[in-house]
């Protein structure tokens, strides 16, 4: 089964970013802002392209394990009080992908304070140079001030990290930013909404192949970084691949395409890193303001996705998971001719995991309810009738493949969460 993928790694992260930060307008580019500053901090250095480059990709992705909104925001406090534990996920997150291996090394310890030295280790452990970079990069962009012009904050900006330095930054790093804020260029790009361009004028990544299985793998990663935000979504991804790649097997597609919907099915709720934590754990009915936020997740899956390059059909059938035959879905309101079996397939999927699982407004539903519930939609032509028909007669089948996926997702969450004692 030949099957490669060609990857752009700085697309794709900067896609991540800017989903990322969508959670909030308090947070609006801040992980591009921090990659944007640490490119500058690096060339002062004189560091060459390929430092460069991990440098964007740690900035652009440091605050990933922050999953709620609340712990973004106090993320932007110049001294944080509880800094470890956002630092710490975001590391194992990216850790298990080997082409962000160097980058979730950063992440881990980008809040370490020099302290004259003694933060070129931590607990034994050698800290990267660029976790100091990401940290000064870090709070030079929390420093800003949306509602004012950013030149004059420059230069209480650079006084501020000046008086911090041996404290908190190195010092040689804090001699580098005195270079580089007296240049008006540099505050402006850093400024700007428009702070992307700037990052694609200095750096560019050449795109990375990959095999099938490593595809598989990312996909996951970004499986445990979508659903971890929620003990309720926790499995939920996990659940939609393997009840999508059981079906596809069922209606007759070929064991690359049954691999690919698996695939599609960890990847389909990736939009949803644009939805705070806070919505996703809401134990009552979301308001019109929520659920409009929850509603555009399919369309950042579909936007961070094609950023990627070429996905064959994942990039559809994972964008369409919310589309229905009568128009009624969003992102888009195609009609029934418009979606293929695989979107048809993926719909289904998601729907009846959404129904087995437990919620924080309901339990989980048993069979019987569950495809009521799915057969009421097929006959109303919201879900394709055909894949419906083909889960009921092969519930047991289906349903032990969504249970086996999730019940390893849930031990994965579990020692997550008892490893990093969060709540």
């Amino acid at each position: 089964m030949n099957k490669e993928f060609s990857i752009n790694l700085l697309d794709l992260v900067l896609s991540l970013a800017t989903a990322i930060d969508l959670v909030s307008n308090v947070v609006a580019d801040h992980h591009k802002r921090v990659a944007y500053i640490a490119l500058n901090l690096g060339e002062e250095l004189g560091l060459g392209h390929d430092e460069l480059e991990t440098l964007v990709l740690a900035g652009s992705l440091h605050d990933i394990g922050a999953l709620s909104l609340k712990e973004r925001i106090d993320t932007l406090e110049f001294e944080l009080a509880n800094s470890k534990g956002h630092a710490e996920l975001g590391y194992r997150f990216l850790r298990q992908f080997p082409l962000l291996k160097d980058i979730a090394d950063i992440v881990r310890y980008h809040h370490t304070y020099w302290e004259d030295g003694k933060g070129a280790k931590v607990d034994g452990n050698d800290v990267p140079a660029g976790c100091h970079l990401i940290h000064l990069a870090d709070r030079i962009s929390v420093s800003i001030e949306p509602k004012r012009h950013v030149l004059i904050q420059a230069q209480d900006i650079y006084q501020k990290i000046r008086e911090n330095a041996g404290k908190m930054f190195v010092p040689e790093y804090v001699e580098a930013f005195e270079k580089l804020s007296t240049r008006e260029y540099f505050w402006m790009d850093a400024a700007s909404p428009s702070i992307e361009l700037a990052l694609r004028r200095r750096i560019s990544s050449s795109p990375t192949k990959l095999s099938l299985d490593e595809m598989d793998n990312l996909a996951k990663v970004f499986t445990r970084i979508v659903d971890f935000k929620s003990t309720f979504t926790s499995t939920h991804s996990s659940g939609v691949a393997a009840t999508a790649e059981a079906l596809a097997r069922i209606v007759g597609f070929s064991d690359l395409e049954c691999k690919l919907m698996r695939i599609a099915g960890h990847l389909h709720d990736l939009g949803k890193l644009a939805v705070p934590a806070e919505i996703l754990e809401k134990p009552s009915a979301l308001s019109e303001e929520e659920f409009s936020v929850i509603r555009g997740h399919t369309f950042y899956t579909q936007q961070v996705l094609q950023s990627m390059g070429d996905l064959g059909p994942i990039t559809e059938w994972a964008s369409a998971h919310h589309k229905r035959l009568d128009g009624s879905g969003y992102p888009s309101h195609e009609e029934m001719e418009d979606l293929s079996l695989g979107a048809r397939i993926i719909s289904v999927a998601d729907v009846f995991t959404a129904l087995a699982e437990d919620r924080p407004y309901r339990k989980g539903m048993e069979r019987d309810q569950a495809l009521e519930v799915l057969q009421e939609m097929a006959d109303t032509a919201v879900l394709d009738g055909t894949v419906v028909s083909q889960l009921r007669r092969n519930f047991d089948e289906i349903n032990d493949a969504r249970i086996a996926a999730q019940k390893v997702a849930k031990q994965e969450y579990n020692e997550m969460v008892a490893s990093l004692n969060l709540s």
